[in-house]
């Protein structure tokens, strides 16, 4: 079908003026009929799934993939808790950052405001669609939603549900085209979302590298991207092993194709011989495989799922239960490895050295280092934000968890008496 993205674009800036007048209250509101209509339509959303479920099998996608990204069967209620907590945060639009009177009688304060209007494009997770529908809204801000074909008929019902909330709480200040949905799997439509600047004031792509790529190639937007992880986790000679083995775990098979999961497991050739055999024998009955470069083979080979490091191995973010093994010579060696072949997403150390991680925390320029925990822990509610829309491997605005204040801009308000300026 033709959808008509400038039409979109437009409803949207008109949609974030309303946005701008409304009270807490009624946003909260709509995040909570949002909720319900979710709660209310979660049949149809698990039929819409089930057909995306499907069609993913037929064409032989992985089922860790399918399972971690795709499925919502046993998710319906988590996702509605959530929406219903992003209700009970604390809105961030409005508040005023810093004020200060000057010599002057002045009054200068810098407040918080939203964004406008925001283009998300991501992939797969149809879970996304509600998280950033909500997010954008509970901030002030519109949004035009772009998601993955793979789950289009899940997308399109949790849309649905959303859209129909809107419509049937009728609040003047909240219009119903304050969250839209690009009704459409045909990629053209990324490229057209990236150019209407005229309408759109920043764009979330969050996906993997040819996304990413794509978007800051093409885009008259400022695009923040988000979401692609290449994860170390460097086991430092003073380890505590037992510490680094339960952490690899935890951070390679609690949830493996998340962008936070670990990827490359980095140790200090003082202890590789005794804690690589023990890795790869706890991690492998968990499924992991894995790619060992030639010191680290050396001391692996033979074990189950062991296999040599291809070229690309140690620069490809794997989003499955594969791991590569490296044997360094040290710290130096650790974060030479890491600086070459990180997205600087998330990166640990496990390490009983406190000058060893305080240079690990300096030389190590990603959005989030750990220090003796998992990189799972990269995350708006894990770290205390609540939920997230994203999280931004860049600089500039907004690095790490996207949660709430990071969905905003500020403005300067200034308040005189009759001052001009000399």
């Amino acid at each position: 079908m033709t959808y008509d993205l400038n039409a979109a674009g437009q409803r949207a800036k008109l949609a974030a003026r309303a946005l701008a007048k409304a009270s807490s209250d009624e946003k909260n509101r709509a995040v909570l009929a949002i909720a319900d209509a979710l709660e209310a339509h979660s049949e149809a959303i698990l039929a819409a799934n089930a057909r995306d479920l499907e069609a993913a099998r037929a064409r032989g996608l992985a089922e860790t993939l399918i399972r971690d990204r795709f499925d919502l069967t046993s998710r319906m209620g988590g996702i509605i808790r959530d929406v219903r907590k992003v209700a009970e945060l604390p809105d961030p639009v409005g508040t005023v950052i810093t004020d200060s009177t000057l010599a002057n009688g002045l009054n200068a304060r810098k407040v918080r405001t939203p964004i406008g209007v925001i283009g998300m494009i991501y992939e797969a997770r149809p879970n996304v669609t509600a998280d950033c529908a909500v997010l954008a809204l509970k901030t002030g801000n519109a949004s035009i939603l772009r998601g993955g074909s793979e789950v289009f008929h899940s997308n399109m019902a949790v849309m649905a549900a959303i859209s129909g909330a809107l419509h049937a709480l009728n609040l003047p200040h909240v219009p119903a085209d304050s969250i839209q949905f690009i009704e459409s799997t045909d990629r053209a439509y990324v490229e057209q979302l990236l150019k209407l600047s005229q309408f759109v004031d920043m764009i979330i792509p969050r996906g993997g590298q040819s996304l990413h790529d794509f978007c800051r190639q093409n885009a008259t937007i400022p695009v923040i991207t988000g979401g692609l992880g290449i994860v170390h986790q460097f086991v430092d000679d003073t380890a505590n092993l037992d510490h680094a083995l339960s952490i690899a775990v935890n951070a390679k098979t609690q949830r493996p194709s998340v962008c936070n999961a670990l990827d490359t497991l980095l140790v200090h050739e003082a202890i590789a011989g005794e804690f690589l055999p023990r890795a790869v024998q706890t991690l492998a009955p968990m499924g992991v495989t894995f790619r060992a470069e030639p010191r680290a083979l050396a001391l692996v080979d033979g074990l189950p799922g062991v296999q040599p490091a291809g070229e690309q191995d140690f620069d490809t973010e794997w989003m499955q239960l594969i791991l590569g093994l490296k044997v360094v010579d040290g710290l130096d060696d650790a974060i030479e490895h890491i600086n070459a072949h990180s997205t600087f997403h998330s990166e640990a150390i496990i390490t009983e050295t406190p000058e060893h991680a305080d240079r690990f925390v300096r030389e190590i320029d990603a959005a989030a280092v750990f220090v003796n925990t998992s990189t799972r822990f990269n995350d708006g509610s894990a770290l205390g934000l609540g939920a997230e829309i994203a999280v931004s491997t860049q600089k500039l605005h907004a690095r790490g968890p996207m949660a709430l204040e990071e969905l905003t801009t500020y403005k300067w308000v200034v308040v005189g008496s009759g001052q001009t300026r000399p």
